[in-house]
């Protein structure tokens, strides 16, 4: 069981909308609905970032500007 922390926390109506319907559609409740939403986000932004973080070590190890990569993509898309 996980230890939890009652916030305040404003939204717009229409967005609280969505959510309760998305909420009552799965049979869960609101706060599980967004606990989830915060969870995928937050998990997704740091699987983004550690891929980020990834190509620039990759790019500054290999020498390779910003504006190189469109290039070097396109020329690896073609097969040169």
């Amino acid at each position: 069981f996980m230890q939890t922390q009652t916030i305040n926390l404003s939204i717009p109506k229409p967005l609280l909308t969505m959510i309760s319907q998305q909420a009552k559609s799965e049979a869960r409740t609101k706060s599980g609905l967004i606990q989830e939403a915060i969870r995928v986000y937050l998990t997704q932004k740091n699987a983004w970032q550690g891929l980020f973080d990834y190509g620039q070590a990759r790019a500054k190890k290999l020498k390779i500007k910003a504006s190189q990569i469109e290039k070097i993509v396109d020329d690896y898309r073609q097969g040169r």
